[in-house]
Order: C-alpha cells, then sequence, then structure tokens
C-alpha cells in the first residue's frame, strides 16, 4: 500500500469523516494525531498504517469491527491472492468446500490460501456485476449459502470421528469441536466479506460502499427496536457499565452524608475555647453498601427493552449489598429470587414468560395498581440507602396514576429515578402521564441506548 502524502491526508479524511457518521466520537486534536501517526509510519506496510491509525482514532474496544471495516474501505483490505490462482479456479464446489474445511482445521486463519479460496467463491457465487447498486451483505448471503455451512460441519464432525473413534460421542468433546469450527468459519466469513469489499470499492468507490455498510454501534441501539442478535450483544457491555453506577450511586451517599459525632476529639479541641464546643467534630461516615430496587415494565410496547432491563439487572446482582427487582404490566411480581439463582438471563425470561409473572388482571399496562401494589407490599423495606430505579413508558392505558404512591416512596428512599425508553418528543402525549411522576423523582431520563444510559450514570457523579 504505497500512496503519495497528498493522497494518505485524503483518504484519512475520508476515513474520519465516515467513523463519525457512524457515531465513532473523534476530535480535531485525535484527527492531528492520527496525521503526525501516518509520518512515522511505515506508509508500505498495510497493518502498521492500521494500528498507528487506531491507536488514535478508536477509543472503545466495541467499537474495534467497525473500524475494520471502514479502515477496510477507505485503505484496501488485506492483499489479494497473488497470481496464477488456476489451479483453484479448476475445482469444483465439492472440493473447494473441503479446501475451506481443511484450511479452518488447520488453523490458518487469514492465510493466503484462504484469500485464494475466497476469491474463487466469489467468482462463482456473488453474481457481482459493475455498475448495479452496491448490495455487499446480499451477496455475502449468496456465497454464504454457496458454502453451506450446515454440510461444512457434519464433514468436520465426520471426519474428527474418522481419525479418532469415539471422540465426538461425549457431549463436551463434541461441543468443543464444533465452536472451533464455528470460529473457523467466522474468520473465512470475514475473508469472503473483505473479497467482496475490495470489488465493490473497485467498481463504485469506498464512499458509495460505506454508506451501504452502515449501521448503529453497540451503544446506539435502540432498546424499543432492537433484534434479538443485538440484545445479546448489548449485554457484554453491561458489566463494566453496572459497577460505574454503583460507584455513582456509593459516591453520592457519601458526599451526601457525615458521619456521628466524634466527642472525645470535640471535647478535646474544646480546651482551647475554655471548655466550649465551637467546633463540633464528626467520625468519618462509613455509608454501607448501597441497596437497588428495580421495577422494570414488561409489557408488550416495550418488550425489548424490558430484555434489556433485566440484563442489566442481572449484571448489577454484584455490585450492590442487595438487589431487589421486581415486574410489572398490570400488576407487580417479586423476581429478585429467580435472577439471583439462574444460570444465565434467559432462563430468567424463560421463566418469567412461563409463570405469566408481572400480570394481574387483562395484562394491560396499569402503572398506578403496580406502583401501589409494591408500596403496600414492600415499601416498609426502603431506607435511606436505597436507590429506587424505575424503567418504562409511563403509558398506563388511562388507568389513574396514582402519582402520591411514588411519592411516599420517594420520602422513604434516598433516591427515585425514571428511565423512559421513549423519544422526549413523545412524553406527556396519549396515554403517558411521565410528567405526572417526574414530580417525586430525582430525576426522569430519556433512556433509548446504551449512550444514554452511559450519559445517565455520568450524571448521578
Amino acid at each position: 500500500m504505497v500512496r503519495g502524502p497528498s493522497a494518505v491526508l485524503a483518504t484519512l479524511d475520508g476515513l474520519v469523516e465516515e467513523l463519525r457518521r457512524v457515531g465513532l466520537p473523534i476530535s480535531v486534536a485525535e484527527k492531528v494525531d492520527a496525521a503526525a501517526a501516518l509520518a512515522v509510519v511505515d506508509l508500505a506496510d498495510r497493518e502498521a498504517v492500521k494500528r498507528g491509525l487506531g491507536a488514535t482514532l478508536v477509543k472503545n474496544g466495541d467499537h474495534g469491527s467497525m473500524y475494520d471495516t471502514v479502515f477496510d474501505l477507505f485503505f484496501g483490505g488485506p492483499p489479494a491472492t497473488p497470481e496464477p490462482t488456476a489451479g483453484l479456479d479448476a475445482l469444483d464446489d465439492a472440493t473447494v468446500r473441503q479446501l475451506v474445511l481443511e484450511s479452518i482445521e488447520a488453523g490458518e486463519e487469514s492465510s493466503l490460501r484462504q484469500r485464494g479460496l475466497a476469491r474463487v467463491l466469489v467468482d462463482r457465487h456473488a453474481g457481482l456485476e459493475p455498475g448495479q447498486p452496491v448490495a455487499g451483505t446480499y451477496y455475502l448471503y449468496r456465497v454464504m449459502r454457496a458454502l453451506d455451512t450446515d454440510a461444512l460441519l457434519a464433514g468436520f464432525v465426520e471426519r474428527a470421528e474418522q481419525r479418532q473413534p469415539g471422540s465426538t460421542g461425549d457431549e463436551l468433546n463434541r461441543r468443543l469441536l464444533v465452536e472451533g469450527l464455528e470460529r473457523g468459519i467466522s474468520s473465512f466469513r470475514q475473508e469472503l466479506e473483505a473479497e467482496i469489499r475490495r470489488r465493490l470499492v473497485a467498481d463504485r468507490g469506498a464512499g458509495a460502499v460505506a454508506r451501504t455498510l452502515r449501521h448503529q454501534l453497540p451503544e446506539d441501539v435502540d432498546f424499543l427496536t432492537a433484534s434479538a442478535e443485538q440484545l445479546r450483544l448489548l449485554g457484554e457491555v453491561l458489566a463494566p457499565l453496572a459497577r460505574k453506577l454503583a460507584a455513582r450511586i456509593g459516591a453520592r451517599r457519601r458526599h451526601a452524608r457525615r458521619g456521628s459525632v466524634d466527642f472525645r476529639k470535640t471535647i478535646r479541641g474544646s480546651l482551647s475555647t475554655g471548655g466550649v464546643p465551637v467546633d463540633v467534630h464528626f467520625h468519618k461516615p462509613r455509608p454501607a453498601k448501597p441497596e437497588l430496587v428495580v421495577l422494570a415494565d414488561i409489557s408488550g410496547s416495550v418488550a425489548a427493552f424490558a430484555a434489556f432491563v433485566l440484563q442489566l439487572t442481572y449484571a448489577l446482582r454484584s455490585q450492590f449489598a442487595r438487589v431487589s427487582s421486581y415486574v410489572f404490566v398490570d400488576g407487580l411480581d417479586d423476581v429478585s429470587e429467580l435472577i439471583d439463582k439462574s444460570t444465565g438471563i434467559a432462563e430468567v425470561a424463560a421463566e418469567i414468560n412461563r409463570r405469566g409473572l408481572g400480570v394481574w388482571l387483562d395484562g394491560r399496562s396499569d402503572y398506578g395498581n403496580a406502583i401501589d401494589t409494591f408500596w403496600r407490599q414492600h415499601g416498609a423495606r426502603l431506607r435511606h440507602r436505597t436507590t429506587v430505579l424505575v424503567f418504562g413508558d409511563a403509558r398506563g392505558n388511562y388507568h389513574s396514576p396514582r402519582t402520591e404512591v411514588l411519592g411516599r416512596i420517594a420520602q422513604r428512599a434516598g433516591h427515585v429515578y425514571w428511565l423512559n425508553p421513549e423519544p422526549r418528543a413523545a412524553w406527556d402525549t396519549g396515554d403517558s402521564v411521565i410528567g405526572q411522576y417526574a414530580r417525586h423523582c430525582d430525576g426522569v431520563f430519556e433512556c433509548r441506548n446504551v449512550r444514554q444510559l452511559e450519559a445517565f450514570v455520568e450524571r448521578l457523579a
């Protein structure tokens, strides 16, 4: 990858502009740092350029995949397979699939052979035509369908059994074998994606291809419309966020309180003023680990959001002295023990659905009844060190909101925060009564994605 300095800087401009479009926060100073990095790396060494720019532009590990994709568009993908490749071109599909399987078994990730096999498969099955609208995802789908990963998996297990009879009979061994193949297939899929991108960029230019590949960063995925796979990926960023949330709430309590009077130090200090305790000394406060109460709406209108809240609650368990978790629709149920004893959030969700938890009468949201039920059954447990988090859109189907009950909860608890997954513009429209509840909360926040949840945590400082 050898280019003149001006061409490289122009390409850097396009790279930074596209990264900003997809949501990566890149300041002017960071762009200057990136340009400085290009001045000290070998421009002929593509990997050195990639690492240098990545070190200055990417600050979040979750953004690495997006950076890799955009970098490949603007600075070219991995080197293409050297010609000639007539030997591979002459092979039939079954033999090509067999060679792919062998390369995966051998651990030949990003090897010249894999790149050659990817080129052959794209040639035969992608159906790329110059000048046609860019559709990289569809081209990849066509190649993966021809590759037939299910057949690859079956062949992989069969070969393992032939080499070592009985090795696949044990469930654990079989699972390890399958996971190894799936990792190899994922790596080869990246080779196919890189080959397709190279051809699309050559035909239409990096900018046109970038527009078709844009997708939301994990922290920008809207909870209300997130797919199951997106929600699963979101779970991976919740553990550090849960730790930060616990630390912020704990810090607030430490700053808001002071310890009991230190009589010994106060009397000793009063000797200099004739025994008059002018300056009162206090013991250093030692606030106990904070407690958390989570009230989560799991009605159909916020089903995806509810799945995220359950993931967050699951991650919060070890960060607080006690996490009490409740789910509601028109009724309310305590799921704290269920979450504590479960082996994963999928098990929690399945059990909530099986038992029909949170439903009292008709399963239509009734915030007033749910909040009142919580107060009557569990309000006495609230203490000054308790923080209450309510997750929901505050749409109660025109039932009485019973906002005075939330006021009683706020008086007993240390803090009450409400996180609403709806856009702020939709608040207090139709059957939304979030404005009435807001009067009894320390804060009401729009919480449509992880980025906004992070902003809420930061504001607790």
